[in-house]
């Protein structure tokens, strides 16, 4: 009963968060809508027993994510009116049709039988645990977590050695 109770509060405040964010006219506002809705949806992961997925949700999206977002809405300033441009004529049309459709996709995907948080015999189904997400990872795709692994670090190294050496061509004409 306690999970039931949990479960509706958070799933209330995802939404309420949700829909803050969408409504908001300022983006300062609307990254906070997203901020509740992703704190509430790791609430909803550690009902599912998924700890270690909640926790991701939290120290990456809400944490990293988050910052990244709000510190580019302070750069490019969009938080003033003169960044925005002339509204799309059918906008408002296009974007009800569209949220019409994936209302519909939702609720014909809600009709489905989903199962979540313990199988058929009562024990806890251990999906979401560290040690078994650990397993898959570093047994099952050894190869692939490690190749996307060094494709980052690649990638950071030769950010890093574009911002250290620059784009910085001499002219030609400066050189005769």
């Amino acid at each position: 009963m306690g999970e039931l109770i949990v479960f509706i509060i958070f799933a209330t405040v995802a939404l309420v968060s949700a829909i803050g964010m969408v409504l908001a006219k300022n983006p300062v506002y609307s990254a906070i809508g997203l901020l509740g809705a992703m704190f509430s949806i790791a609430v909803l992961y550690v009902l599912l027993d998924a700890h270690f997925v909640a926790a991701v949700q939290v120290i990456v999206y809400a944490g990293a994510v988050m910052t990244l977002f709000l510190f580019v809405i302070m750069l490019i300033g969009v938080d003033n009116r003169e960044a925005y441009g002339p509204a799309v004529p059918a906008q408002r049309i296009m974007t009800a049709v569209v949220s019409i459709g994936l209302f519909a996709a939702i609720v014909l995907a809600g009709r489905a039988a989903w199962i979540t948080g313990s199988n058929a015999f009562g024990t806890p189904d251990l999906n979401g645990t560290i040690e078994n997400v650990s397993d898959e990872l570093f047994g099952t795709w050894t190869v692939v977590f490690l190749s996307t692994v060094m494709l980052l670090t690649i990638a950071a190294l030769g950010t890093i050695a574009l911002a250290y050496f620059g784009t910085d061509v001499p002219d030609e004409e400066a050189t005769l």
